[in-house]
């Protein structure tokens, strides 16, 4: 916590709730709690959409042409 002790902190926090209010301050914390929710859900989503995306590409094996390689050179 720096220099100050945590009276200065309680300090700090009691003008805090002064100058702003309870109900300002929870709409901030719900504001900010459901921002963080939604980044972490976006975040779940990019990764499944990566997932599907591997799984939905087609097998290397299934691209494989086998062929046998002639020298023509060769009698």
């Amino acid at each position: 916590m720096g220099s100050f002790s945590i009276w200065h902190w309680l300090i700090v926090l009691v003008i805090i709730l002064l100058v702003f209010g309870t109900k300002k301050l929870r709409n901030i914390g719900s504001d900010l709690g459901g921002a963080v929710k939604g980044f972490k859900d976006g975040m779940k989503n990019g990764d499944e959409a990566k997932t599907e995306q591997i799984q939905s590409q087609t097998p290397a094996a299934e691209k494989t042409v086998d062929v046998q390689a002639k020298d023509v050179n060769k009698s």
